[in-house]
């Protein structure tokens, strides 16, 4: 089962690519790598959705979960109410998940393809499906510059850029801590989002971990997953940029604070510019009528002195 539905598929897209595209087997496992992106895409787009509404959730997440700590059903029907689902936290699991048979499956793939024994020769042949012109490609250039796509890298260098990759890979879906908790030392944090926490420490350990295995990978496969790494990143930022709360609830909150105090003081600038031109209104008068009064003082002033 194993070999009908994963191995021998990979084997002969493998090979219609290498021979589609001139015999190149670094550009046959570039194209593959795109080709298994692409058919996985809604499921990583819809994995990365959910991360990034998961971070902007957080801040209510945590205070309901301190909120209602020993009373769990009020706790589920508080998260009903923000449309939160503990169980779409798992979701981030599932795109590893469906990476590693695809690792298993190139691997081995890669190995059939590129034997240069007769016992590999002659399993090649048996997997190639008919449409395959096998005679007609063999024997298949397994060399790039220095690489045998078929051994690990002698220098090294695609397991650091293995591990490279993958750390940006993760960093791209990781929520920066907030604000308010970079001066809390980690045991805190951790204490107080134990998700978070796992979250930040899968950043550093995941990279490590592939660039381990990729000193023992060939280097076709390294290649596979260094393109597939590139690609999540781009779809990462493309996922941030159609989603604007992903920045954190206290940068997203920033903008309408400051435009509502901007808003408020452009409002109280013309009652502080009325209350003066009001007040000088009212000053106007005074003069006139106090001119009015000096001036009926002396008419009488003039009458009584006529008379007399």
């Amino acid at each position: 089962m194993w070999d009908t539905l994963i191995i021998n598929p990979m084997i002969n897209a493998l090979l219609w690519l290498y021979d589609f595209l001139g015999n190149n087997f670094f550009l046959a496992i570039a194209v593959f790598t795109i080709v298994i992106r692409l058919a996985t895409l809604p499921t990583q787009l819809r994995q990365q959705r959910t991360s990034m509404k998961m971070q902007t959730m957080q801040p209510q997440i945590q205070e309901i979960q301190k909120k209602y700590r020993d009373n769990p059903q009020k706790m589920q029907e508080e998260f009903k109410k923000i449309g939160y689902n503990p169980a779409e936290s798992l979701a981030g699991c599932l795109p590893l998940l469906l990476q590693m048979p695809i690792l298993i499956g190139l691997y081995q793939a890669i190995l059939i393809v590129l034997g240069s024994t007769p016992q590999s020769l002659l399993e090649l042949s048996g997997r190639a499906y008919g449409m395959i012109d096998l005679a007609a490609l063999l024997p298949i250039t397994n060399k790039v510059g220095w690489l045998n796509l078929a051994q690990p890298d002698p220098l090294l260098i695609l397991p650091a850029l293995v591990l490279v990759s993958s750390y940006f890979s993760q960093k791209v879906l990781t929520p920066p801590t907030p604000a308010k908790d970079k001066n809390k030392s980690k045991k805190q944090q951790q204490e107080e989002n134990p998700m978070a926490g796992v979250t930040q420490s899968m950043q550093y350990t995941m990279p490590i971990m592939f660039g381990v295995m990729s000193l023992q990978f060939p280097a076709g496969l390294s290649i596979y997953w260094i393109l597939t790494s590139l690609i999540g990143v781009v779809m990462g930022y493309y996922v941030r940029k159609q989603m604007p709360g992903v920045a954190g609830p206290a940068i997203a909150s920033a903008p309408t604070g400051a435009s509502a105090g901007g808003k408020g003081y452009q409002e109280a600038a013309p009652a502080s510019q009325e209350a003066p031109a009001g007040k000088a209104g009212r000053l106007e008068p005074g003069p006139t009528r106090a001119v009015k009064s000096g001036g009926g003082a002396q008419s009488k002033r003039k009458r009584r002195s006529a008379k007399r």
